[in-house]
């Protein structure tokens, strides 16, 4: 990998190496954009099978926070961290707190959370050293867990797309096939079955399974036959790529609304199932309602605020499927679009600023 031409190419801005000899700590931070504010993006811990490959993960999962917090509409940049390690095996304190100074030694140009490998009580040692973290324990004034505001910014969200399917955002009688009813899902079908929707459901873990059948009288499935069943919407809320040459003839539905990340296996299934009419309500849009949640903390944390914030997602969608109208595209293009408009207008803004006020400036100097 040529580092720098692949930064040039998708326009990062900083790339970091933090080492600690002792604790074991081997961490890359990638920061990808700064224009809207401080980049927030998640810590993920993973074994990775080589220094290139957490490289190019650190990068890749940056630039998706850029656009996932620009879409949510929130003043905040994208970047992520990656901690090259096995999360049940080398974790230590020494390493959390070290990696806490690192992010301290940014004085605010990127702030953390909790991701894949990583934990709240993590985090909560990352804040022994730094401020600049996010979803730690409720004792210090954080939000606890994200998964309930999630699953209601998916509810929401998907409130949007039906409109655009079937005229009315209301979900009563309507048939959600939710696969995976993990932590985000299961509160999902709460909001689901309150709204009078029929849940279709199916997980790998039949333990999961079971209590949603229980809770919500759902239907169970085999989780190879979620994709064909009967149903006026389908939730993906587990592994991503789902939507691939493999599931997209089987589909029956109209609207694709659901909290798992990267759904699409390649952009041409994004473009198939747009010529088949579903509406799609890209990934992460719909589920930025986590991020959302945590990026309240930096304001001292109030749940009813939060969750005001989260309810826009109903909004977000609307525009995307409006912009996807409007330029005659998928809404999974459409939503880059929306993220790249609101970055761009506002380097256009400082832009003019700084050319209205050179004198000033050149004064100062």
């Amino acid at each position: 990998m040529n580092i720098f031409e692949y930064m040039v190419n998708y326009d990062y801005e900083q790339l970091l190496f933090c080492q600690d000899e002792k604790s074991g700590l081997k961490a890359i931070i990638a920061i990808h954009d700064t224009t809207l504010g401080p980049a927030l993006g998640g810590t993920r811990m993973w074994t990775y099978k080589n220094e290139e490959a957490a490289i190019e993960d650190a990068l890749r999962l940056a630039r998706g926070m850029t656009y996932k917090n620009a879409a949510a509409g929130l003043n905040l940049g994208g970047g992520k961290t990656v901690i090259i390690g096995d999360p049940n095996k080398d974790k230590n304190e020494e390493m959390f707190r070290a990696f806490g100074r690192f992010i301290q030694g940014l004085n605010g140009r990127y702030i953390t959370a909790e991701d894949v490998g990583t934990t709240v009580q993590d985090m909560d040692i990352i804040h022994e050293e730094t401020n600049f973290v996010t979803g730690i324990s409720p004792a210090f004034g954080s939000s606890g867990n994200p998964s309930p505001v999630t699953a209601y910014g998916c509810f929401v969200g998907m409130k949007a797309a039906a409109k655009e399917a079937f005229g009315t955002d209301s979900l009563e009688g309507k048939k959600v096939a939710v696969q995976g009813v993990g932590n985000v899902a299961f509160e999902l079908c709460r909001y689901l079955h309150e709204e009078g929707a029929q849940l279709i459901v199916t997980d790998i873990n039949k333990a999961a399974v079971n209590r949603a059948v229980e809770a919500f009288q759902a239907k169970a499935v085999d989780p190879d036959d979620i994709y064909a069943v009967e149903a006026d919407i389908f939730s993906p809320c587990a592994l991503g790529a789902v939507i691939n040459d493999d599931t997209i003839p089987q589909f029956k539905v109209k609207v694709i609304a659901g909290s798992a990340n990267n759904q699409l296996k390649d952009t041409k299934h994004g473009d198939q199932i747009n010529e088949m009419g579903i509406v799609y309500a890209p990934d992460y849009v719909i589920n930025a309602g986590g991020v959302i949640n945590v990026a309240d903390e930096l304001y001292g944390y109030n749940k009813e605020r939060a969750l005001k914030k989260v309810e826009a997602i109903y909004n977000n969608v609307a525009k995307v499927i409006e912009i996807s109208k409007r330029d005659g595209i998928p809404t999974y293009v459409a939503a880059d679009r929306m993220a790249e408009e609101r970055i761009e207008k506002m380097k256009n803004s400082r832009s003019q600023f700084l050319l209205n006020n050179k004198h000033i400036l050149a004064n100062r100097i």
